[in-house]
């Protein structure tokens, strides 16, 4: 069963929460595309100041869903064309996106969580990268010998080590991220969207 995602209101976040537990919250074109609908459609929503992105149970997103790959409606490199619109929206968006990262980010749970405006990540995730012959998106946000190391050696990269590099805003306990993401979510919701709304559309004028 391909995995899906869950939209949840929580005062003036939206939770969106990727599920699949068979293969740990990996994604089908199909919950890429949900999500791309729901981030629009809290972009004209005033009631809505934030967005959180996790996913259900121990893991954050174990990369593309094999199934949905061999299977997926939307015909030959849906996926990756679902996948690529859903990166592209979290960064257009007004508002922010908060990524709340516990277990495995691997391959495009990884960039997935990097493509986020904040990260609030588990003392024990870990993210990796195992798809060398895929791997522009990784490069384009981490540091060239960085990336290289991880396409080389496919080592997994500790949350502490990405909070050292910059990359994650904060390290929590296990099972501390979402509560923590949602935190965030009431700080924000007292900063201007304007501000906000600015600062990302400074960052994406950057490339």
């Amino acid at each position: 069963m391909s995995s899906e995602l869950l939209t949840e209101r929580r005062d003036t976040t939206l939770v969106l929460t990727v599920r699949g537990a068979a293969n740990r919250n990996s994604l089908s074109a199909q919950a890429c595309a949900a999500g791309i609908e729901a981030i629009n459609n809290a972009a004209d929503e005033p009631g809505i100041h934030c967005i959180v992105l996790h996913g259900d149970g121990a893991h954050f997103c174990a990369g593309a869903d094999p199934h949905a790959l061999g299977h997926d409606e939307a015909g030959p490199g849906g996926f990756e064309a679902a996948f690529d619109g859903l990166i592209d929206v979290m960064r257009s968006s007004p508002k922010p996106v908060i990524a709340a990262v516990e277990g495995h980010a691997v391959d495009a749970g990884f960039v997935l969580a990097l493509a986020c405006d904040v990260v609030i990540a588990a003392d024990d995730a870990c993210f990796s990268w195992t798809q060398p012959q895929a791997a522009a998106a990784l490069t384009l946000q981490l540091p060239r010998p960085l990336a290289m190391q991880l396409l080389w050696l496919t080592e997994a990269l500790s949350a502490r080590r990405l909070h050292g590099m910059g990359l994650a805003n904060e390290v929590v306990p296990p099972g501390e991220a979402l509560a923590e993401a949602l935190r965030w979510g009431r700080k924000l919701a007292g900063v201007p969207a304007d501000r906000i709304a600015a600062a990302k559309e400074w960052f994406r004028s950057r490339g």
